[in-house]
């Protein structure tokens, strides 16, 4: 069931009204129910996986909790064990088989290696990653193990972020789930706001120039190297509007609730570096990394060479994560790259600044700064876009051909649509200077009733009139 689907529009009203016409006490119910019937409208079967997972952790956790020296790490291992296995298994297991294949008949292996397909469940890298921080905390002491199986299943699988984040942590939104939320005018509105900029982003703009992506990185040799810059700038737009999309409608779904998920993206595309990029580009992701993996291994209490290398291994198991393909992993090594450079170069790059002169037009400096990050960025995307590596290859080889084509042929994308995509591009770079650091949903409740409501009738008419045919989530393949 999708966000942008009609059963989404008859569900969330059906679960909105039950919600706040049961009992507090039997709400928890009525959404563990709701949120399995979600899941299960993709594939029902791997609601078992889900089940099987929340069980162990339960189980686990209690473990933790009263146990001593090596059994507390022997039941945090089950947990992780568990948990991983499960997402190496469907996620990974065609790709190492494949690669495996590949090998044997590159050196004349003539044993046949037999090649593991599985339907990939939906989310399973989110809900996964959000199970095993609650047992990682129990573990650590921080959060203390839940004995209501009830909520702890349905910290897991409440639909709104169930799969595709944000991923939450258990001390956020375990308690939120517990409080007892009256129907409130302001929040269902704010919630409601949340979800109309959502729907916006995600069905007129990310399918629409969806269209024209797909028609460059499918076949990559036929277009020449403006069309492929225009496709790779679409992208990054593409998947902004997609993911954030998301965001903002399982935000706002929640919100009316009464729960607040975690804010999820922060203006990323005006990042002035590459490590600013991950700190407003998918937050939950960059934290649980961080919080799970880099600190862990280390962060940066250890020497200068041990936290380069953290940092690159980091961002190389976090392609890996994102999708089983070197295509992914190139892109999270490139990512690696980036920081590691950053990290690097700072001093270096603090002197040039100053002996060049840049550090007396700031203004001009960040602009710099943000036009070069942001094309790193899109550099990356190439990669993560790309249906293979040598794909990706092919479209860089053509960015310095066919400078003299017209800029949409074969695309499918006319210069109405190009004219206006950019008008709002400009238009959201605008109402980002005037919203000073306020959420969008918080800057259009603040306008006068006239305009707001007329916003509210433009968007309304737009995703009526312009949204794009109902597609997946980008997010929802890992």
């Amino acid at each position: 069931m999708l966000f942008n689907s009609i059963e989404f529009a008859i569900f969330l009203p059906i679960v909105l009204g039950l919600y706040f016409w049961f009992r507090p006490s039997w709400r928890w119910m009525l959404l563990l129910v709701a949120s399995l019937y979600f899941y299960m409208s993709f594939v029902p079967e791997y609601a078992l996986i889900l089940l099987v997972t929340i069980t162990v952790d339960y189980f686990a956790a209690l473990k933790i909790e009263k146990a001593r020296g090596f059994m507390r790490r022997a039941w945090l291992g089950l947990s992780l064990a568990t948990n991983f296995g499960f997402l190496v298994f469907f996620k990974y297991a065609g790709f190492v088989t494949n690669n495996v294949d590949a090998l044997a008949k590159a050196i004349g292996w003539n044993y046949p290696v037999g090649i593991i397909e599985v339907l990939l469940p939906i989310g399973i890298s989110f809900h996964v990653f959000q199970s095993v921080s609650y047992t990682i905390e129990v573990y650590r002491g921080t959060l203390p193990a839940e004995r209501h199986y009830g909520y702890l299943a349905l910290y897991v699988l409440y639909f709104p972020q169930l799969v595709a984040g944000p991923i939450e942590r258990a001390q956020n939104l375990l308690h939120q789930l517990r409080e007892t939320h009256p129907f409130e005018y302001d929040r269902a509105v704010s919630g409601l706001r949340l979800i109309l900029l959502g729907l916006f982003k995600k069905v007129v703009v990310a399918d629409n120039i969806a269209h024209l992506v797909n028609a460059v990185y499918k076949t990559p040799g036929e277009f020449s190297g403006p069309q492929v810059l225009l496709a790779t700038y679409c992208f990054a737009i593409q998947i902004y509007c997609d993911f954030s999309g998301y965001t903002d409608i399982a935000r706002g779904v929640a919100r009316m609730m009464g729960v607040e998920l975690m804010k999820n993206f922060d203006g990323p595309y005006l990042a002035r570096s590459i490590p600013e990029f991950w700190r407003r580009w998918h937050i939950s992701l960059s934290t649980w990394f961080r919080d799970y993996l880099f600190i862990p291994l280390g962060g940066s209490r250890v020497s200068w060479h041990r936290v380069v290398l953290n940092l690159f291994l980091v961002f190389l198991i976090s392609g890996f994560w994102h999708g089983a393909a070197w295509t992914f992993v190139f892109w999270g090594a490139l990512h690696g790259v980036y920081v590691v450079a950053s990290h690097v170069t700072s001093g270096v790059r603090a002197k040039w600044v100053a002996i060049s002169g840049l550090a007396r037009v700031p203004r001009f400096h960040k602009a710099l700064q943000i036009v070069i990050t942001f094309h790193l960025v899109c550099l990356s995307w190439v990669f993560f876009r790309a249906e293979s590596f040598p794909s990706a290859m092919a479209l860089l080889k053509q960015l310095p051909e066919g400078w003299s084509v017209n800029l949409t042929r074969g695309t499918g994308f006319g210069w109405v649509e190009l004219m206006a995509l950019a008008g709002m591009v400009v238009f959201w770079l605008g109402t980002r200077l005037v919203r000073q650091g306020r959420e969008g949903c918080e800057y259009l409740g603040s306008l006068p009733r006239p305009a707001r409501w007329a916003t509210y009738l433009l968007l309304g008419v737009a995703i009526v009139l312009l949204g794009a045919e109902a597609e997946n989530f980008v997010y929802f393949q890992f």
